[in-house]
């Protein structure tokens, strides 16, 4: 119970927010270079560096992948100094490698911290997910209705048209039948390459983003993630795991998932108090990209706490030689 007792988010937000900052500036200069592989060992190695800086006793629960695969941030990683509290840590070093090295908007580094036992174990597998803003009562939507029901739900709960609702979606072949049920409904499709951390986390500030619903598979540890951001700003997300193989199956198993076909919501993903960073590397609809200046580096990251609902900008400007 120590771990709970000693979370001081407070605290350890601003030294989150340096773990995402540090990342994002490690790979600033991969930017449009069209090296995926070295944009994305360049974040890790700068959050690697900065959790260690931490006084925490951190493990990796959602990393880079399996031990064998990932030579660093794994999941089960230890890091931090090993004083301090016991923490979760979900991690994606650079969500959106694609976006770096095409120099894309809404490339992140996304980093979330919560206390030891709270963050779910999610499998590097596909996760069916579907969230919504805040201010709306509960199971509004959910995953087992189509998708035409959820936009015409969701519409009925807003008090306006179905066409009035726009519902972002990851654009990929697996997609097409949800993507035209959702513009039969007259409703409109806001369509993402990649990041879905992002698209998630545009739904909760559909006043700013214009958009109300986030649908679609992707992948698991971002859908913990996610979770971490909505925990932070209101809003409901579901997922459910989706298997492909046995030896996705197995990952699950090993990660100690037992009911295959659970369907779990925001806070079934994410347990108890969480603080969230995301840093930008390229310009986004979130946050800002990383802006060099002749005299200075410049980056924007948001920092969110679920205990207080609070959401920071931070401009961090670093002098250069």
């Amino acid at each position: 119970m120590t771990a709970h007792v000693n979370f001081d988010d407070r605290m350890l937000s601003l030294g989150l927010a340096r773990v995402s900052e540090a990342a994002a500036l490690a790979c600033a200069d991969l930017i449009g270079r069209g090296d995926e592989k070295a944009a994305d060992q360049a974040a890790v190695n700068a959050m690697r560096e900065q959790l260690n800086m931490l006084n925490i006793q951190g493990v990796v629960v959602i990393g880079e992948g399996e031990r064998d695969e990932a030579p660093m941030l794994f999941i089960g990683e230890e890091v931090g100094s090993g004083d301090g509290p016991g923490v979760d840590i979900a991690l994606d070093p650079l969500e959106g490698t694609t976006l770096t090295a095409k120099a894309m908007p809404n490339a992140l580094t996304v980093i979330a911290m919560a206390p030891r036992g709270t963050l779910l174990h999610a499998p590097d597998t596909y996760m069916d997910k579907l969230a919504i803003g805040p201010g709306y009562a509960k199971d509004v939507v959910s995953l087992d209705m189509s998708p035409r029901e959820r936009v015409e739900a969701l519409a009925a709960a807003k008090g306006c048209k179905p066409s009035e609702i726009t519902v972002c979606i990851l654009e990929r072949p697996r997609h097409q039948d949800m993507i035209a049920q959702v513009r039969e409904t007259g409703a409109s499709v806001y369509l993402i390459t990649d990041g879905d951390v992002a698209g998630v986390i545009h739904c909760a500030e559909a006043e700013r983003t214009g958009i109300d619903m986030y649908m679609g598979s992707g992948g698991a540890p971002e859908g913990v993630l996610a979770a971490s951001a909505l925990k932070c700003l209101g809003g409901q997300i579901w997922g459910r795991l989706l298997f492909r193989n046995d030896d996705e199956r197995g990952r699950a198993s090993k990660a100690g998932i037992t009911d295959f076909d659970r369907i779990y919501s925001r806070d079934e993903m994410v347990t108890d108090d969480v603080i969230f960073a995301a840093t930008g590397v390229t310009d986004g609809s979130i946050v800002s990209g990383v802006k060099r200046r002749s005299t200075y580096v410049e980056t924007e990251t948001v920092l969110m706490r679920s205990k207080t609902g609070s959401l920071r900008r931070i401009i961090y400007r670093n002098p250069v030689g």
